[in-house]
C-alpha cells in the first residue's frame, strides 16, 4: 500500500502558551505566523505528562482510557498500593491488577491496524513513553528502553535526560522518521522545558536556556516537514505541549494532614490511599473507608492549602472515572495570580504523600487546574488549517488524535475529542 498522507506531532513538554514570544521562542513564533493556532487550548486533568500522553494516544479522557494520573493506586494483595506510573515496570503491574493496560485503542494500534507504521520518540519518563503504545503495535524509542511490534526488545536510545538529549533525539527523528517514505504517524516528545522547570525558577536564565533548546528543535522539525511537503497537503504537522507550569508556593504532605486529622489510620495505611499529582492529588478509598468520604471532603474544603475538592459522581465532570477501585476524591492546590521574581505569573500549592514525588519550593510544578498549568499551546499545519489564523474555540489534548485520524482518512467517532477546528 502506498501511503501519501502522514501525520507528525512535536511536543515541547510543559511549555506554557504565554511563553511563546519573539524573544523566548523565535522559531515557534515564526511558525505561529504560518500555522493555525488554538488560543483556548487546555490540558486534561490531572494536568500531568503521563495522563496527557494516554489522552493524546487515545483521544479520550482518563475516564475512558484508564490512566488516572502520574501516580495511581492499584489493588495488590488485597489492599491499595500507590505507585508512580513513571517506571517501565508499571505497565505490567497495571495489566496484572486490572486485566488490561489502556481501555481504549491507541493511535499506534489504529494506524498499524490499517496497514501503516507508527513511531514514537520520547525523552520523558519511561511510563509516559510506554502509554503511547503499551501493547506493542508500533515502535517506541526511549533513552532507557525501546520496543517494536509485539513489544520486541530494541536497543534504548541511551541519550541524556536533558536538553542535549532532546537535541540528539531530534537528530534521530529527522534521520529516521522525517524522510521520504517515512511512517504514517510519527511523534517526538521532548523532555524540555518541563524537566528543568521542576528544578529552577520560571523565567530564570536556566529556564530560558532550555526553552530556547526545545524551540530550536521544534523549528528544525517544522523546516524538514516543509521540505518534504511544501504545500502542506500531505503531511499534517501538530506542534504543542501537554500542560503548563505554576510556581510552587507551598508543599503540603496530605498523608500527614489526614493522619493528624484522624481521617487516615496511619502514614503507611492504605484504606485511604493518596496519589500525589503535583498541584493536585487523587484519593482512593478502600471499602472500609468509604464512610469517611464526606468527612474527608468537608475537612479538605476548609483547609487553607486547598483550592478545590471534587468527589463522587462529580469526578466525571473532570473526565475522571467513577466507580470502584478508582479515585473517589480529587483535590487541587490553592492558586495565585502573583508573579515570581522573574515576572512569571501563576503559583500553586503542591502536594506530597507517602509516595514521594519531585516538588521544589519556588520552582515549577503542575497537575491541577490552575490557569497557567492548564494553558498548553497547540498549532497545526495541514490542508484544513490556513496559515496565520487563530481559533478561539475550546480545544484539548483529546482533540489531537481525532485530528490525526481525520487527516489519515480513519474513523474517530468513538473518541471523546473532535478534530481541531
Amino acid at each position: 500500500m502506498t501511503i501519501t498522507k502522514r501525520a507528525v506531532v512535536v511536543i515541547c513538554d510543559g511549555l506554557r502558551a504565554d511563553m511563546i514570544t519573539p524573544d523566548w521562542t523565535p522559531n515557534l513564533w515564526r511558525l505561529k505566523a504560518r500555522f493555525r493556532s488554538f488560543a483556548n487550548h487546555r490540558s486534561v486533568f490531572p494536568s500531568t505528562t503521563r495522563t496527557n500522553a494516554a489522552s493524546l494516544a487515545t483521544g479520550c479522557y482518563p475516564a475512558r482510557h484508564g490512566l488516572e494520573g502520574n501516580a495511581m493506586a492499584l489493588e495488590e494483595g488485597g489492599r491499595f498500593e500507590v505507585l508512580s506510573v513513571g517506571p517501565p515496570g508499571f505497565r505490567d503491574r497495571l495489566e496484572k491488577a486490572r486485566g488490561r493496560t489502556l481501555t481504549m485503542p491507541t493511535l499506534a494500534e489504529r494506524v498499524t491496524g490499517a496497514g501503516g507504521r507508527a513511531v514514537v520518540y520520547s525523552n520523558v519518563s519511561p511510563g509516559a513513553a510506554m502509554f503511547h503504545d503499551p501493547d506493542g503495535h508500533g515502535f517506541i524509542y526511549h533513552r532507557s528502553f525501546s520496543q517494536g511490534p509485539g513489544r520486541a526488545t530494541l536497543d534504548p536510545l541511551g541519550i541524556e535526560h536533558t536538553a542535549a538529549g532532546d537535541t540528539v533525539l531530534t537528530d534521530r527523528f529527522l534521520d529516521e522518521v522525517l524522510i521520504p517514505g517515512g511512517p504514517e504517524y510519527g511523534l517526538i516528545w521532548q523532555c524540555e522545558p518541563d524537566h528543568t522547570q521542576h528544578a529552577v525558577k520560571l523565567g530564570s536564565p536556566e529556564h530560558l536556556a532550555v526553552i530556547a533548546a526545545a524551540d530550536a528543535n521544534a523549528g528544525r522539525i517544522a523546516d524538514r516537514v516543509e521540505e518534504l511537503d511544501p504545500t502542506g497537503e500531505n503531511i499534517l504537522l501538530l506542534v504543542g505541549s501537554d500542560h503548563g507550569h505554576e510556581t510552587t508556593t507551598e508543599i503540603v504532605d496530605l498523608d500527614e494532614v489526614l493522619v493528624a486529622a484522624g481521617l487516615k489510620d496511619g502514614p503507611d495505611s492504605r484504606e485511604v490511599a493518596i496519589a500525589p499529582q503535583g498541584t493536585s492529588v487523587t484519593i482512593y478509598l478502600a471499602p472500609e473507608a468509604m464512610e469517611r468520604e464526606g468527612a474527608i471532603v468537608a475537612f479538605l474544603m476548609e483547609h487553607p492549602a486547598v483550592g478545590g475538592v471534587v468527589h463522587g459522581a462529580d469526578l466525571a465532570k473532570l473526565g475522571m472515572p467513577v466507580g470502584e477501585g478508582v479515585p473517589r476524591i480529587a483535590v487541587t492546590g490553592k492558586v495565585t495570580d502573583a508573579a515570581n521574581e522573574f515576572g512569571v505569573k501563576g503559583g500553586s500549592v503542591a502536594f506530597q504523600g507517602t509516595l514521594k514525588i519531585s516538588n521544589n519550593q519556588g520552582c515549577g510544578q503542575h497537575g491541577g487546574l490552575g490557569a497557567y498549568e492548564q494553558s498548553p499551546f497547540a498549532m497545526a499545519r495541514g490542508p484544513l488549517y490556513p496559515g496565520g489564523t487563530e481559533s478561539g474555540d475550546p480545544t484539548s489534548t483529546v482533540d489531537l488524535a481525532p485530528t490525526i485520524l481525520r487527516h489519515l482518512g480513519r474513523d474517530h467517532a468513538d473518541m471523546d475529542g473532535a478534530p481541531l477546528p
